[in-house]
């Protein structure tokens, strides 16, 4: 069986793992999640899910283009701000993010909803 090969088109993508004070660089093919990608290349990043529901490989781009369509834990607001997924990410261009305390995104998310009386049947991704 042959080996599947990796996109041609390749970016280098610098991730500023906050929490840990370290700064990883890696080059990641557009076909292929930057997240496992960047592991493959040994970098140490927060993760859970690998699916794209928490908010725990949360960053904020910097500079650059990524695509995350299948990225159903972030409202299109804090996609909109910049936020991304880097377990379901595809780089774009060559990309500078930050990682995020997963605690401060799910309150940007949803802090306006709990505590204050606003869930009744389930949790609006979506402002309607």
């Amino acid at each position: 069986m042959a080996a599947i090969e990796p996109s041609a088109i390749q970016h280098t993508v610098r991730i500023r793992h906050r929490q840990a004070g370290k700064t990883f660089e890696v080059r990641v093919p557009e076909d292929r999640y930057i997240l496992q990608t960047a592991e493959n290349q040994g970098a140490t990043l927060p993760y859970s899910c690998r699916n794209g529901a928490c908010t725990a490989c949360a960053v904020r781009v910097i500079k650059g283009e990524l695509e995350q369509p299948e990225a159903m834990g972030l409202s299109p607001d804090l996609r909109a701000k910049g936020y991304a997924l880097l377990c379901v990410s595809y780089a774009r261009s060559d990309l500078e993010v930050e990682t995020q305390d997963e605690d401060e995104v799910y309150e940007q998310q949803f802090g306006r909803y709990f505590g204050r009386g606003k869930v009744r049947f389930g949790l609006p991704l979506e402002d309607d």
